[in-house]
């Protein structure tokens, strides 16, 4: 059964297949600013939900309390304290009592505070009483983790704000799987397919080979954006970007090793912030490290995706790389898998359906060993649809770049295609 294939007389599957829809509409949503949130939860499913939306990337920068109770618990509390940027209240409270109910709160609640109410009676009448009175929203059970997340943007986030760019991080699941190489070529293909504005940042800072791949040699780049982040804004930002092609700009590393690269976990979010502001599309190149701020990058991502060969190391990596992420991301895609150097010469290997299987996920390509292309593309400085446009590897990197972008579907191989002519070799 399809996510939009479900049973109409399971009310439950009906949720859940509605719930999958909102989640989609959630990918374009611009994260909240800094806020904070306090919410008062009379049921285990509000406060289920309550916690899912903590956990959300999108509200990485919103301070969340929940406590256990009503109106009455927040009339209570809030008597002796400030109140919070936003209180989120459930009550069982019908039309005739709730606005008596809400009095208490009303007399000790800050002026700028925003009030949402979630409720368990559809009542218009009482939804626009309750609007006529500064209360911001009326939601009635049951909703889901979308609907408060919904709620929470139409408040805090300008309707009228530029929209953020799609960024997408690329990292392998060990050294030398390619993942660099991956992440350059599709950058360079998502700019030149759709005409659109790409920037690919290269965080490897001491190792990077983004200015190499695409024969540069910028004078600035990365370093002087992180280390200088109270000068950091769109136009620091385009005087340190390079120009590699009509619609792809490289935000280069260094490549030195005349200093530490040693970085706190927010090192890096200013410049994510300015680059998705400045361009439709970024690319990350995240060397493969596990560290405070490349948790932090692949977590505040719209997209990660993980390149891996096909070897046993390569499968417990990734194997512990998708299973933290999945609890950094809980209401995000799972990151895309991609399996690359696959059928290299005299090099034992796991199968593609062997190597995939207990990792729960299909990869969105496989990608065959080729010294002679992959080689020729780096030591020219040129790219693999450059070389050959009419291989079947620059038809995979189109493939890539179509999915990473959303704007094609992930299918499932079929039986007999590449991945079982794979498994039989």
């Amino acid at each position: 059964m399809s996510a939009i294939e479900y049973d109409i007389r399971n009310p439950s599957e009906l949720r859940h297949a509605e719930e999958a829809v909102r989640m989609a509409d959630l990918e374009n949503m611009r994260p909240l600013p800094r806020i904070s949130v306090h919410a008062f939860c009379e049921s285990e499913a509000l406060q289920h939900v309550m916690e899912r939306c903590a956990n959300d990337r999108r509200l990485a920068k919103v301070s969340m309390r929940i406590t256990s109770g009503g109106i009455a618990a927040a009339a209570n509390m809030f008597a002796g304290a400030p109140t919070p940027n936003l209180i989120i209240l459930e009550t069982k409270a019908n039309s005739g009592s709730l606005l008596g109910e809400l009095a208490p709160l009303a007399a000790v609640c800050d002026p700028t505070t925003k009030v949402v109410i979630v409720g368990y009676y559809n009542d218009i009448g009482l939804y626009r009483e309750l609007i006529r009175n500064g209360i911001s929203e009326y939601m009635v059970q049951p909703v889901a983790m979308p609907d408060i997340l919904t709620a929470m943007a139409s408040i805090f986030v300008d309707p009228e704000a530029e929209p953020l760019g799609r960024s997408i991080a690329f990292i392998g699941s060990k050294g030398g799987t390619g993942a660099s190489t991956i992440a350059h070529n599709c950058a360079f293909g998502i700019s030149n397919l759709f005409s659109t504005e790409t920037i690919l940042a290269d965080l490897d800072l001491p190792y990077g080979t983004a200015n190499i791949d695409f024969d540069q040699d910028p004078a600035q780049g990365i370093a002087e954006a992180v280390f200088a982040p109270d000068r950091l804004d769109e136009v620091f930002l385009d005087r340190l970007l390079t120009k590699c092609s009509e619609h792809l700009s490289l935000l280069a590393a260094p490549s030195l090793l005349d200093r530490a690269y040693d970085f706190d976990g927010q090192a890096f979010q200013p410049v994510l912030d300015v680059l998705q502001r400045s361009a439709p599309v970024t690319v990350l190149d995240v060397p493969h490290a596990w560290s405070e701020w490349t948790r932090s990058v692949l977590a505040s991502v719209d997209e990660v995706v993980i390149t891996a060969v096909p070897d046993l190391a390569n499968l417990r990596n990734t194997k512990n790389m998708l299973d933290a992420l999945r609890k950094m991301r809980p209401n995000d895609k799972p990151p895309h898998l991609i399996l690359n150097q696959v059928g290299m010469p005299k090099r034992p290997e796991i199968s593609p359906s062997d190597f995939c299987e207990p990792l729960e996920t299909d990869p969105i390509a496989i990608i065959p060993f080729d010294i002679n292309l992959f080689g020729n593309a780096a030591n020219s400085g040129r790219m693999i649809s450059e070389v050959d446009p009419k291989s079947p590897t620059a038809e995979t990197f189109s493939q890539i770049s179509h999915i990473v972008t959303g704007r094609v579907a992930i299918k499932k191989a079929k039986k007999g295609g590449l991945l079982g002519l794979l498994k039989r070799k």
